[in-house]
């Protein structure tokens, strides 16, 4: 019996790039100049394309606006709920970015295994705390947990991030893990 080295990236068929529409095609081109490899989850979600400018859209709305949240406080989030969520490819492609963001070799696997003894800080570990319950529990959220968030000094935008991070890669994951989604082996070392 022999193991199959190469695994595929996903269940379903990754389409050929010539065949995307340009915008697409120029996007992942343009990821694939800037890191040297093209994420997985490109690959996967290009076979529908309107979901995959959807996906991207409300992605990059969330994930690079500019806010009191810093980057790497947001891909904290990711890797906190992808790991309760068990989505092995966000948990390694944004622990990657995460590592790369904090300039920390550690935070992503420290969050991944137990945000709550991550070397984070207080205000950190009460925005994971929120972004578990609403990934977890959201029927259970309630005005004392915002409460207790603002007088932490969070805003109710800052809130809304939190939970909208929190509930785009609760789909995520669950698309991630669904598909098969194969982390890329370029973000095991990342940030290291």
């Amino acid at each position: 019996m022999s193991e199959d080295l190469n695994p595929p990236v996903s269940r379903y068929p990754i389409p050929p790039l010539s065949s995307l529409p340009a915008d697409i095609r120029e996007r992942i081109e343009a990821v694939q100049e800037k890191s040297g490899f093209v994420p997985n989850v490109f690959l996967v979600l290009a076979r529908r394309p309107d979901e995959f400018r959807a996906f991207f859209a409300y992605h990059d709305a969330l994930m690079d606006k500019p806010g009191n949240l810093t980057k790497a406080e947001r891909e904290m989030i990711v890797v906190a709920t992808s790991a309760a969520n068990q989505c092995q490819y966000c948990v390694v492609a944004h622990g990657a970015i995460l590592r790369i963001r904090a300039k920390n070799p550690l935070i992503a696997d420290q969050i991944a295994i137990n945000y709550r003894k991550a070397d984070i800080t207080p205000r950190q570990k009460a925005m994971l705390d929120f972004a578990m319950k609403v990934s977890q529990a959201a029927y259970a959220v309630d005005e004392a947990d915002f409460e207790a968030l603002k007088a932490l000094g969070f805003d109710e935008e800052e809130l809304w991030d939190i939970m909208a991070i929190t509930g785009l890669f609760g789909f995520s994951n669950r698309m991630a893990n669904v598909t098969g989604m194969r982390p890329n082996d370029e973000f095991y070392s990342l940030g290291r």
